[in-house]
């Protein structure tokens, strides 16, 4: 069964936050995020044969990585860099003007985003064994499905705070507020057409599908409707500021 849609009407046409609580709130989502997708990459590696995946927009980055950089954990903190530069580019013109200040934090989110990318990445390579029996599998299956859930959580969170976004989780929001009625799921969706074009060059480019599984499919059908679902019930208070 597909999550159901929320469309959110709880928003904040100005601010009522302060700037250490913008902060906090991003801060916290900004970890929660990072960790959460290496979270369903490593999984996925761990895995023999591979048939998990990752949340949708790092699986084709990943993949991206493996085709072009030999899979390297250094070089997939870049590429999400680089996708997310192209992808604020793309906010520009959605959005129909440019917004210096909300370019500026797009890219400026990339530089932290890059480095927790990375640190994850390294940490959790060596923490977790490779799995080698049925339960693992479904440990790790868990974590997977986890590490989507954290996702999701943390772009309702920031999205909220409204500080400086994810340009992928900006390209959501646009979506959402100016073509979707507040509706995260639809949004969600239409925001997954740059990934599925980066991940069909990496296949073309490599014939490899080891980022592309159960685990995947779990975040395309349920990542948006999570993100609508933490609106209502992780910090129920914090409302969507500055849209």
């Amino acid at each position: 069964m597909v999550a159901k849609d929320v469309t959110d009407t709880t928003t904040n046409h100005g601010r009522t936050l302060t700037v250490g609580a913008s902060l906090s709130y991003f801060v916290f989502s900004l970890i929660i995020n990072a960790a959460g997708n290496v979270l369903t990459v490593v999984t996925s590696q761990k895995i023999h044969p591979t048939f998990l995946g990752s949340a949708y927009w790092t699986a084709a980055q990943a993949g991206f990585n493996k085709a072009v950089f030999n899979g390297s954990n250094f070089s997939l903190g870049w590429v999400f860099f680089i996708v997310g530069v192209i992808i604020a580019t793309l906010n520009v013109f959605l959005q129909g003007y440019f917004n210096w200040k909300k370019f500026v934090g797009n890219i400026a989110f990339m530089v932290p985003f890059s480095l927790l990318i990375s640190f994850f990445a390294g940490m959790f390579s060596k923490i977790l064994p490779e799995a080698h029996s049925a339960m693992a599998l479904v440990a790790y299956t868990i974590l997977n499905f986890i590490g989507v859930f954290m996702i999701g959580i943390a772009i309702s969170i920031y999205q909220r705070t409204n500080l400086i976004l994810h340009p992928a989780d900006d390209l959501m929001q646009i979506l959402r507020f100016k073509y979707f009625k507040g509706a995260a799921a639809k949004a969600m969706w239409a925001s997954y057409i740059p990934p599925t074009i980066i991940g069909i060059i990496a296949i073309i480019i490599m014939p490899d599908f080891s980022n592309y599984g159960i685990g995947t499919i779990f975040a395309f059908l349920f990542q948006g409707g999570i993100t609508g679902w933490g609106d209502k019930a992780v910090f129920p208070s914090l409302k969507h500021q500055g849209i």
